[in-house]
């Protein structure tokens, strides 16, 4: 029955994507929690930790407790928002900028390797069909 579960079965995928991330990441003193992150700040500088959590879809307090260890491990600065005294803007520190390209070809590796058993047109399909349940389910959540 399990293995007829679209929710199991893209639980324990996820997993394993982790798992083949994390073992390729930890090298470079990243974890698979900070990566998102980073991917949105190596894409755009400068975001607040709401635009951030929004971007990500997770919680606040995780995206707090993510920034918090990004910080303490030398990833990121924050600095007062100019306009927005409340608001926080992070932006990568050098150590994290480094970090993109290896980091980058790490998980380009993790995803060849995972869909290795896969033709062309089934990698595309597959990743459409991801992509449609994703969008399908934060619509009913929204």
């Amino acid at each position: 029955m399990k293995n007829q579960s679209a929710g199991y079965l893209a639980n324990h995928m996820a997993r394993l994507f982790a798992r083949g991330l994390q073992s390729r990441i930890k090298p470079f003193g990243l974890t698979t929690g900070a990566f998102p992150a980073l991917l949105e700040l190596w894409d755009e500088e400068g975001l607040t930790q709401r635009e951030l959590t929004l971007r990500l879809d997770i919680e606040q307090a995780t995206m707090a407790n993510t920034l918090a260890r990004m910080e303490r491990d030398g990833l990121i600065l924050r600095r007062k928002d100019p306009d927005d005294g409340r608001a926080q803007r992070i932006w990568l520190t050098e150590r994290a900028r480094a970090l993109h390209a290896p980091a980058v070809a790490a998980a380009v590796e993790v995803n060849a390797n995972a869909l290795s058993g896969l033709s062309d047109d089934e990698r595309r399909l597959f990743i459409r069909l991801m992509s449609q349940v994703i969008a399908g389910l934060q619509a009913r959540q929204g």
